[in-house]
């Protein structure tokens, strides 16, 4: 069985930093493309970031683009989401999953695995 694993949630102020990681076992060799989403209270699942495992190439959601960089560590099997100039709005539970579909799908539903979730809260 497949395991996704995030690391790097807390509670941090408004304008502050956290570094969200993901190990993804076979990131390579077994997956198109890693996602980050995210889940709000009393919301849907979003989209946040994409990356494409054979190229690094990179998505975002227009809310976080020119705070958000996300990037991969092929020999750890990692997939990073640096979180900067954070604001109240980004407090959600943030997943990372792998899609073994061509390209780097920006949809839930084209991923095929998840991990469990780890919680980011902005608040002064």
């Amino acid at each position: 069985q497949v395991q996704l694993v995030e690391s790097g949630g807390g509670l941090v102020q408004p304008g502050g930093s956290l570094r969200l990681s993901c190990a993804v076992p076979g990131f390579t060799s077994e997956y198109y493309a890693i996602g980050w989403f995210c889940r709000a209270p009393g919301k849907g699942r979003e989209g946040v970031s994409f990356i494409s495992s054979a190229d690094g190439s990179t998505e975002y959601a227009d809310s976080v683009k020119g705070r958000f960089t996300i990037s991969r560590d092929i020999a750890k099997n990692t997939v990073h989401l640096q979180m900067n100039s954070l604001k109240p709005e980004d407090t959600a539970v943030y997943y990372c999953a792998a899609s073994q579909r061509p390209g780097t799908p920006t949809v839930g539903w084209r991923y095929d695995y998840w991990g469990q979730g780890t919680q980011v809260t902005v608040s002064s």
